[in-house]
């Protein structure tokens, strides 16, 4: 009697950008030194399309204005565009975003981002 490999069927998991936009955001909001995120004209279209994409399935949108999230074989980006405080360096505060991002989407969603670039629209006198 021969015992042929038994073959377990492989599951695969895939997260929607979405959500990894809205825990980029999450985690963008919350660093020292952001005042806010800041969606752009770019990222207004972006986020008005996903929304009514989301509203159209029945789904509540998730909060992800001013980040942008983009897969290409594989390999994930995120974009985050800021507002930082006057009060903090905005190259320390961006850097700080970049870390921030990275860990958070890691950490709660399983997938490495390959690349978080940072765009500081705009610097808030007097902010924090």
């Amino acid at each position: 009697m021969t015992l042929d490999a038994v073959t377990e069927p492989v599951t695969e998991f895939v997260i929607a950008d979405a959500v990894i936009a809205s825990v980029a955001a999450r985690a963008a909001a919350a660093t020292p030194g952001v005042v806010r995120l800041e969606p752009g004209l770019k990222g207004l279209l972006t986020a008005w399309t996903r929304a009514t994409r989301q509203r159209w399935k029945g789904l509540d949108p998730a909060p992800a204005e001013g980040v942008r999230v983009r897969t290409v074989d594989g390999r994930v980006g995120v974009q985050v565009d800021v507002v930082t405080s006057a009060l903090d360096q905005a190259a320390a505060v961006g850097q700080a975003v970049q870390r921030a991002v990275s860990r958070a989407v890691a950490e709660k969603t399983g997938v490495e981002v390959d690349e978080v670039s940072v765009s500081i629209l705009d610097i808030e006198p007097g902010s924090r």
